[in-house]
């Protein structure tokens, strides 16, 4: 059974008088513990994919499961409880509260999964750790670099111990060498903690430190490969 299964998946949006298709049909298959690069340009349907993935927006039409449960079928509290506790995001903004400690930035997830205050800030430390930010756990947005703020909120996608991380462009606002930073740090939260991790960029550079790579192109995949090359293995 795989992790994450679209059938046949159609999306659509009212625009002005009639409705505008971005998704014709997609179906795809991720299984536990894959690396996925989803690429194309703008308007090809890769972020509206993810969307659905994440349970942000939901199908006009197909099937979505997610360990073979039928989505659609979940109710907005369930559909909440997955956000929350399956599934990570790191979006290109960094989405950080700005006058709030990178501490209390990472701590914010569990708040919503009933977590002990003690055990919060003991998870939100760890986490933080894990990023290289264990001087930085004080600061504010304000005063962190821009690869700095996307560790924080890498740690916040993290904390609640989610088994699927979703980031879209999260490399989007960063320098060459801050990007291939955050790059290395996916691919070890992937091979060394077992992370499926979902990424959506236009970037080929990017898409390269992926085990497989989907390309869109007008609401469909275009391709599907396994990336033989995987860039930045041998450091992971």
């Amino acid at each position: 059974m795989a992790l994450l299964e679209l059938r046949e998946i159609r999306k659509s949006f009212k625009m002005g008088g009639g409705d505008l298709e971005v998704l014709h049909g997609v179906s795809l298959l991720i299984e536990k513990g894959e690396f996925v690069a989803m690429m194309g340009p703008s308007g090809s349907g890769k972020s509206t994919t993810m969307n659905i993935l994440g349970c942000l927006d939901v199908p006009t039409s197909g099937d979505y499961l997610l360990e073979g449960k039928d989505v659609a079928t979940l109710d907005n509290d369930e559909l909440a409880t997955i956000r929350n506790r399956m599934i990570g995001f790191v979006f290109q903004g960094f989405n950080l509260l700005p006058r709030t400690s990178a501490l209390a930035n990472v701590e914010m997830p569990m708040l919503y999964s009933g977590v002990g205050a003690r055990e919060r800030r003991r998870r939100a430390r760890e986490a933080l750790d894990r990023m290289g930010l264990g001087d930085r756990m004080n600061h504010d947005p304000s005063r962190l670099s821009g690869g700095q703020q996307q560790r924080v909120a890498i740690a916040r996608g993290i904390v609640n111990r989610a088994p699927i991380l979703m980031a879209d462009e999260p490399t989007g606002n960063l320098d060459t060498k801050t990007s291939d930073e955050i790059m290395k740090l996916f691919q070890d939260l992937n091979v060394n903690e077992g992370i499926t991790i979902v990424l959506v960029t236009h970037e080929a550079d990017v898409a390269a430190y992926a085990r497989r790579i989907l390309r869109f192109r007008d609401g469909i995949i275009i391709d599907d490969e396994i990336n033989a090359r995987v860039r930045g293995a041998d450091a992971v």
